[in-house]
C-alpha cells in the first residue's frame, strides 16, 4: 500500500468516493471558462447584429463556429472526468 492510499485510508474515504469527488471537481472547473466564453460570444454577436443587421448571416456563422470551439473544451473536461471516474 503506497503513501497515497494510506493517506486516503486515514481520512475514512473510500477510493470510489475520492474518484467521484475528483471527477466532479474536474467537470466543475473544466466548464467554467467555456460557459463564460459562450456567454461572452453570444453577447458580442448579438451586439454586432444589432449594430449592423445586414451582416447578421456572417456574424451568426462566425458566432456559432466560435461557440462550437468553446464547447469542445467543455467536452474535453467531460472526457477527463470520465477517465478519472472509471479508470
Amino acid at each position: 500500500m503506497g503513501p497515497e492510499v494510506a493517506e486516503i485510508a486515514n481520512t475514512g474515504l473510500s477510493p470510489e468516493i475520492v474518484q467521484t469527488i475528483a471527477a466532479a471537481a474536474t467537470i466543475a472547473i473544466g466548464v467554467i471558462a467555456p460557459a463564460i466564453a459562450i456567454g461572452w460570444i453570444g453577447s458580442k454577436g448579438l451586439e454586432a447584429i444589432g449594430r449592423n443587421p445586414e451582416a447578421a448571416g456572417k456574424v451568426q456563422t462566425a458566432m456559432i463556429l466560435a461557440i462550437a470551439f468553446s464547447e469542445a473544451i467543455a467536452i474535453y473536461a467531460l472526457v477527463i472526468a470520465l477517465i478519472v471516474k472509471f479508470v
